[in-house]
């Protein structure tokens, strides 16, 4: 379980998120949905603790997030972040190979090896496992890297933007890999995502952030709703549901408007 008492996050003299409280379950994907500039990247910073907390605590399991022990905190967290540039001459294997690097020694096991072409494997990328990094596209490096953060075997997955370079092919192989994964390995998963779409049909709960606060905290079909989508990004939409209830959103442009 993972606990949010009252987080205040601050980036300069600029207060993004205040009074957070939230408890995350294990075995659920959670995404992290707001406009540009809400704190969205900056609570996965937080929660890796790369940004201090202005105020209140995160607990993982109980155990408190403390600045003496981060390294140890840090070894229970799968962080993918937004950037997938990389300036090493690495291959893609010997990457994914790095997902172990906390308990690699100075000899490669079968056991890592065979992990690490398992993960490009179940992704369909054990193709690309000799390519430089510096030869893939930035939806293939996006690929490789959460192929990288899955061989981690983590307690805690934070997402940045996994699908932003990836088309709609390799969008929905990672969120279903990342849904699935996450109920059988009873990860806590949490992924920023700006697609409203992709979060409703994968994730179990919303965080909506905007306002400098939290504005809804539940499932899609609960939370998404065109009157806090407009209150959000500003935006005319109109919400339906499919058969199984879950909401899709639809923005309406000017001329759709004027019909209605």
């Amino acid at each position: 379980m993972l606990e949010l008492d009252d987080l205040t996050l601050r980036l300069g003299g600029l207060t993004l998120a205040e009074g957070l409280k939230l408890t995350l379950q294990p075995g659920q994907l959670h995404a992290i949905i707001g406009p540009n500039g809400t704190g969205k990247t900056s609570l996965l910073r937080a929660l890796f603790g790369e940004l201090p907390l202005a105020q209140g605590q995160v607990r993982l399991d109980g155990r408190p997030m403390v600045p003496r022990t981060l390294v140890a905190w840090r070894q229970a967290i799968g962080y993918m972040p937004q950037n997938t540039q990389l300036e090493l001459d690495l291959s893609v294997l010997e990457v994914v190979v790095l997902g172990r690097l906390q308990r690699l020694s100075m000899r490669l096991s079968d056991d890592d090896l065979a992990a690490a072409l398992g993960a490009l494997q179940a992704l369909d990328l054990a193709h690309l496992a000799d390519r430089a990094m510096h030869t893939l596209s930035g939806g293939q490096r996006q690929m490789v890297l959460f192929a990288q953060v899955l061989l981690r075997q983590p307690r805690l997955m934070l997402l940045d933007e996994p699908v932003s370079a990836l088309d709609l092919k390799h969008q929905m192989q990672l969120m279903e890999h990342l849904q699935a994964q996450t109920v059988q390995q009873d990860w806590i998963s949490v992924a920023v995502l700006h697609d409203l779409n992709l979060a409703a049909q994968f994730a179990d709960q919303l965080i909506v952030l905007g306002e400098g606060r939290l504005l809804a905290f539940g499932p899609p079909a609960q939370v998404l709703s065109a009157e806090l989508i407009q209150r959000l990004y500003q935006v005319p939409v109109d919400v339906r549901h499919d058969l199984d209830g879950q909401p899709f959103v639809r923005t309406l442009r000017a001329e759709a408007r004027f019909r209605q």
